[in-house]
C-alpha cells in the first residue's frame, strides 16, 4: 500500500512501469555515476538506480517516507539523507553531480534555480516536472512560454524534453500533464554576462510586466544610450530578447 500523498509536500508518486522505465532510460545510470536524486517518494524510481549505480544519494523532506526508505535498502549503497532539497548542502556530495526526480510541482521553480546555483558542479540533472513548467524552460523567444524561467535556466543550461508523461501515471493522479527534461550545464565556454546579478535584475524586470516595452520595465537598470550600445530598440517587449540579447543589454548598462 502506497503512503498517503502529502499536499503540503506537493506529493504526487509516480506508479506507471512503463513511463518508470522511458524514465531511467533517459537517465541512462552508469556504475560509477555520482547521482543525487530529490523526492525519491516510495522509492520507485530509486530501486532501479541503486540496482545499477554503486553509491545514490537521495534528499527526502518527508520523515516517514525517509525513514521507509532507510529500511527498503538496508544493504548500504543507497544513503538518505532527511532534508529540504532547497536548504541541502549539495557541494558535500563528489562532483561531477547528475541530478534526478521527480521535483515537487509546489516547489519545483525554486529548486530549478537552485541547480543553477550550483551548475559548475553538475554533469545534468534529468527531471520530471510539470508539462506546463517544462514548456517555460525549453520555450523560444517571442512565444507565449518564454519568460524569466525560460532564458534564466537557458543562460547556463542546454535543456531538452525527453518524455511526456499523462496524469494517470501517477497516484493520485494531478490535474496536468507532466514531463520529462534533460538539463545540461553549457560549460566554461558560456556566454557569460559582466555582472550576473544586474543581468538577473534586467531579466525579472522586463518579464515583471509583460506588455510594458523595454523602456518602460527596465528604466531603472538601462539607459537610452545602454540601448544605443547594445543595438536593442527599447520599443521591444522582453519576450522577443534572446538570451544573448538580455546579456548584451546588461553588459551595456
Amino acid at each position: 500500500m502506497l503512503p498517503r500523498a502529502r499536499k503540503r509536500f506537493g506529493q504526487h508518486f509516480l506508479t506507471d512501469a512503463h513511463y518508470l522505465a522511458r524514465i531511467v532510460s533517459a537517465i541512462d545510470p552508469k556504475p560509477s555515476d555520482s547521482i543525487v536524486e530529490i523526492g525519491p517518494g516510495t522509492g520507485i524510481m530509486t530501486t532501479p538506480l541503486a540496482a545499477i549505480v554503486e553509491k545514490l544519494d537521495v534528499v527526502e523532506i518527508d520523515r516517514d517516507l525517509a525513514s521507509a526508505l532507510r529500511a527498503m535498502f538496508p544493504k548500504g549503497n543507497v544513503v538518505v539523507h532527511e532534508a529540504d532539497a532547497l536548504d541541502f548542502d549539495f557541494g558535500s556530495l563528489a562532483a561531477p553531480l547528475r541530478v534526478v526526480g521527480n521535483l515537487p510541482y509546489n516547489v519545483s521553480s525554486p529548486i530549478l534555480f537552485r541547480m543553477a546555483d550550483i551548475a559548475d558542479r553538475i554533469k545534468d540533472c534529468v527531471f520530471m516536472l510539470q508539462r506546463e513548467v517544462v514548456d517555460r524552460m525549453v520555450a523560444d523567444p517571442d512565444t507565449a512560454e518564454y519568460g524569466r524561467l525560460s532564458v534564466m535556466l537557458q543562460y547556463r543550461f542546454a535543456m531538452a524534453m525527453a518524455v511526456k508523461v499523462p496524469p494517470g501515471a501517477f497516484t493520485p493522479p494531478p490535474k496536468v500533464d507532466s514531463a520529462v527534461v534533460r538539463m545540461q550545464p553549457l560549460g566554461a565556454e558560456r556566454l557569460r554576462a559582466k555582472d550576473e546579478a544586474l543581468f538577473g535584475r534586467i531579466v525579472a524586470a522586463a518579464f515583471s510586466q509583460r506588455r510594458k516595452t523595454l523602456r518602460n520595465a527596465a528604466r531603472a537598470f538601462v539607459s537610452e544610450a545602454a540601448f544605443d550600445a547594445a543595438g536593442i530598440d527599447p520599443q521591444r517587449r522582453g519576450e522577443t530578447l534572446s538570451v544573448g540579447e538580455f546579456v548584451a543589454l546588461a553588459d551595456s548598462a
